[in-house]
């Protein structure tokens, strides 16, 4: 990462923060950074949303996305040479036969961690701890997806392989982590009400696929807990699309008036017939641990926001407004569309899915509203919590 932030601990009740070391300008990017660890969700994944396994870029070619997403073969998009989409780089692990964007990616992920996780000829075998694993964490947490617990089976894994184990637990000790009755709503959230049965399941299949003297602490009640409760609270939203990739790409080509009004009138058109099909499911998507990007604090008026332009894993923190030098950089935990509620509202939501209050400059002038929530919000109240919380992990 570039020198222009750095993390800092504020206080033992905000924690760390991440600070401006330098002027930024509006538009800048911040910082890149890659995962310490990331894996797409599992529904996801098996509703053929097809990326690498490593780094998460689509595989598909953006008509092939459109396609499958609009559930119609014919479709032909124009200027397919602005996709992206590299087919004679894939590759397959020889063994299980999970794809990778590139050699690269199928290198890095043996290095990594897929030596443990490799499944071989057992891939299909309902029967393999891994995949018991997998079917039972897919029966507690349908989509909308905010989790995963491949994303824990890949930090095992990692540790089991690595070589210099107590850097790579260092490098996870560093995300925030919380009290234990904290932990317990933070878990209560992903797994719903039936939480210390579910959890305890998993945390018997998980040790059955994974188990390790060196970190026996983690698959006991206590560990599993505060592992989930990481995973929970840090992992960042990851979400990668040939096809808005290939938007882009049109967008930015010099084309006469006509055209690039009967371009844009497509590309409106492609995306209206598309939600009709999949509703809001548009992109590849999984979760990450990332270092420096968990570090940013929230504001509902936020200086930088998180974005995946590059189609796969590496996260660009780009800045929306000039910052200065020792300023906190801070990104909104909400989507658009919540920062506009009122400030009980937007508190309700921050409360219920990180656990804390805001005390923003926003917040801090609507302090003195009354703590009720509009009429038409009321009724939006009813919208479940965790469409919530999905559209701020992808959005943000």
């Amino acid at each position: 990462a570039g020198a222009a932030a750095e993390a800092r601990f504020i206080s033992s009740a905000k924690g760390k923060g991440l600070f401006a070391t330098k002027n930024i300008r509006k538009g800048e990017t911040v910082f890149v950074e890659r995962p310490v660890v990331s894996s797409q969700f599992l529904w996801n994944a098996l509703y053929n949303y097809r990326a690498c396994d490593h780094c998460l870029r689509a595989l598909e070619t953006a008509e092939e996305n459109a396609q499958r997403l609009l559930g119609r073969s014919s479709l032909v998009l124009p200027h397919p040479e602005q996709c992206s989409i590299r087919k004679d780089l894939h590759q397959q692990c020889p063994r299980c036969q999970v794809t990778y964007c590139s050699a690269e990616c199928r290198q890095a992920a043996l290095e990594q961690y897929h030596q443990v996780l490799c499944l071989g000829p057992s891939r299909d075998d309902p029967t393999h701890p891994l995949n018991k694993l997998q079917e039972a964490w897919r029966n507690m947490h349908y989509p909308p997806e905010t989790s995963s617990i491949m994303l824990m089976a890949r930090m095992v894994a990692t540790i089991k392989q690595a070589k210099d184990k107590e850097w790579w637990i260092k490098a996870f000790s560093q995300f925030c982590s919380k009290t234990a009755n904290e932990e317990e709503e933070i878990v209560h959230k992903l797994l719903g009400d039936k939480f210390k049965g579910q959890l305890e399941l998993l945390r018997l299949l998980f040790t059955e696929a994974l188990y390790d003297e060196y970190l026996s602490r983690w698959f006991t009640p206590e560990g599993f807990r505060s592992l989930f409760a990481l995973v929970g609270t840090n992992g960042q939203g990851i979400g990668t699309s040939s096809l808005s990739q290939w938007v882009h790409a049109c967008d930015a080509l010099d084309l006469p008036m006509l055209q690039r009004e009967e371009l844009d009138a497509f590309i409106d058109q492609l995306y209206k017939d598309i939600e009709k099909e999949s509703g809001e499911f548009l992109n590849c998507e999984g979760s990450g641990l990332y270092v420096l990007q968990s570090c940013c604090n929230h504001s509902c008026i936020p200086n930088a926001e998180t974005s995946f332009p590059e189609n796969n894993f590496l996260l660009h923190l780009t800045a929306l407004e000039d910052i200065e030098a020792g300023e906190e950089i801070c990104i909104s935990y909400l989507d658009c569309c919540q920062r506009e509620r009122s400030r009980h509202s937007r508190n309700k939501i921050l409360r219920e899915n990180y656990l804390f209050t805001c005390s923003c400059p926003k917040c801090l002038a609507q302090a003195d509203e009354a703590d009720v929530t509009s009429d038409e919000e009321e009724e939006g109240e009813g919208e479940t919590d965790d469409a919530e919380l999905e559209d701020e992990m992808t959005d943000v």
